[in-house]
Parts: C-alpha cells; sequence; structure tokens
C-alpha cells in the first residue's frame, strides 16, 4: 500500500498567498517563522495566523482557549485580536516552550494578554472557570474528538471553534493511503464528522495549508 500526500493547495497558489501576506508586522513574528523552520517546529504559519486574527477580531473575541499553544505562534495573532484587557489561555506539556513564549510574546507587547499554563490541555481546561468566544485546538490529534465534545459545551453563543490539520496531508480523504499515524487519521475524521453533523454550530473547513474547520454555535 502506498502513501499518499496530497497537495491541499497548489504551490504556485500557496507562493502567491504568501506574497500577499508579507505585510509588516512585529519583528518578533520573523524571528518565531524562522525558529519553526530552524526545528522543524510545527506551527499553523502566517496564512492561517491571519486568519486565526481575523475570526477573533470579527466575533469581537476577548477570551480564548489554546488546547496546544506550542511556543506561542498562534497566541501572537490571538494576542493581537484580543486587545488590551482580553486573555488568551495558553497551554503546553513543555515548560521550555513556556519560556520561549514569554520572551517572544512579551517582546511583542503581548504578554500581558496571555495566561500560559504548563500540562495536560485537556486538564487545564477542566481546571478554568466560564464560557470562551474561541476555543483553538492544535492537540495531539488523537483527543481532536474528546477536545472538541468538551470545548463544544463552553463556547458562547455566537462563538467560534477552530481546529489546524483537519485534512491531515490530505489522508482523511484517502481510504487506503498508508498514512504515518492511521489512528490519528481516523480521530480526525470522527472529529470533523462531529462538527459538521452538529445542529448547534454552522461550519465548514477552509483548505489553507493543512485545512482548518471553523464552526460557530449558532445565536440562541
Amino acid at each position: 500500500m502506498n502513501r499518499i500526500v496530497l497537495m491541499i493547495v497548489d504551490p504556485i497558489i500557496e507562493h502567491y498567498m504568501h506574497t500577499l501576506a508579507r505585510r509588516s508586522d512585529h519583528p518578533v513574528l520573523d524571528e518565531m517563522e524562522a525558529f519553526a523552520l530552524e526545528k522543524s517546529f510545527p506551527i499553523v504559519g502566517r496564512l492561517v495566523g491571519i486568519s486565526l486574527e481575523i475570526y477573533a477580531k470579527m466575533i469581537g473575541a476577548r477570551r480564548v482557549f489554546e488546547f496546544g499553544s506550542g511556543y506561542g505562534y498562534s497566541a501572537y495573532w490571538f494576542g493581537r485580536a484580543v486587545g488590551p484587557g482580553g486573555q488568551v489561555v495558553c497551554t503546553d506539556s513543555n515548560p521550555l516552550n513556556r519560556e520561549q513564549a514569554e520572551q517572544y510574546l512579551a517582546a511583542a507587547g503581548l504578554w500581558e494578554r496571555v495566561r500560559f499554563c504548563t500540562g495536560y490541555a485537556q486538564d487545564i481546561f477542566g481546571q478554568t472557570d466560564g464560557n470562551f468566544d474561541i476555543c483553538y485546538n492544535d492537540a495531539d490529534k488523537g483527543g481532536y474528538p474528546d477536545i472538541w465534545l468538551m470545548a463544544r459545551e463552553r463556547i458562547r453563543s455566537g462563538g467560534l471553534y477552530i481546529a489546524d490539520n483537519v485534512l491531515w496531508h490530505g489522508w482523511v480523504a484517502v481510504e487506503d493511503s498508508a498514512d504515518a499515524k492511521p489512528d490519528w487519521t481516523k480521530a480526525i475524521r470522527e472529529h470533523n464528522r462531529l462538527i459538521l453533523t452538529d445542529p448547534e454550530f454552522d461550519a465548514f473547513i477552509n483548505p489553507t495549508r493543512d485545512g482548518v474547520i471553523v464552526a460557530r454555535r449558532k445565536m440562541a
């Protein structure tokens, strides 16, 4: 059985979109992206990052919870969107990532908008009170269905659930692909099915990069 990797967006289109996205931002963003390239650290990248900021601004988000934050790349975009007095709750199991996130986000003037918790994202979510404008999921893919079921209950009316990697290199669309992590592929498929059949949410998949699902809780 051959391993199949589909090109979700044609590289020519991807390049064109990147040329348009090279807008002027804080120099720390270039540092964060250079670090990801050097260390092969997975980040959402600039195209998805810009979309996260726009989604958050569109709904006036002030409180965001991240399941999986790495060293703060997605928090950079959400931090810009929530504004002074807003909060992004970040989670990561590696304390070194927290230290690095503090350095980057402090340099960008965003650290005061972040509460960065070290540990298992689902546990931290359970220990954090209240509802959220946005729940963002970029944790281990095997946990995606459970994270959705947790998060959906605490997204306010009109709020968003956003998850990265929901097209998973195209493997979700190929039944006989010998992908590297078949259990994760199965979990992502179930995650996507649950969301797109949930009567309380409107949802779609944006095929940018590795696929980003956006689900909006319907207004009461």
